[in-house]
């Protein structure tokens, strides 16, 4: 093997370690699927600079959401309100069962 090889492999498989596991499906992990992508013979540093570009948001930054997209007019806080339902999801806490009843947001 060569040294760029196994500097890429490395790369890959710190990228691996760093990212979070997904609290909503646990068996289908994303950093399984890049650890096993570590260990394949054809692994290139274009594979390595895509993942690093997306564990560090470059493409959310590069192409930003403006406002308007973020709040519609017809719902301003949907995407506010969407984020805060999965945190406390991902902690186990739910709706009350007269929210969900009564069809209360």
């Amino acid at each position: 093997m060569s040294a760029v090889t196994t500097a890429v492999r490395q790369q890959m498989q710190r990228i691996a370690a760093q990212w979070p596991a997904d609290p909503f499906r646990p068996t289908v992990q994303l950093k399984t699927f890049m650890e096993s992508l570590a260990e394949h013979p054809n692994l290139t540093p274009a594979a390595v600079r895509a993942s690093q570009a997306i564990q560090n948001n470059e493409f959310m930054n590069k192409y930003a959401l403006s406002q308007k997209m973020l709040h519609p007019p017809s719902y301003p806080q949907y995407y506010t309100r969407l984020i805060e339902a999965f945190d406390k999801s991902a902690q186990g806490i739910g709706r009350p069962w007269w929210k969900i009843f009564f069809n209360i947001n």
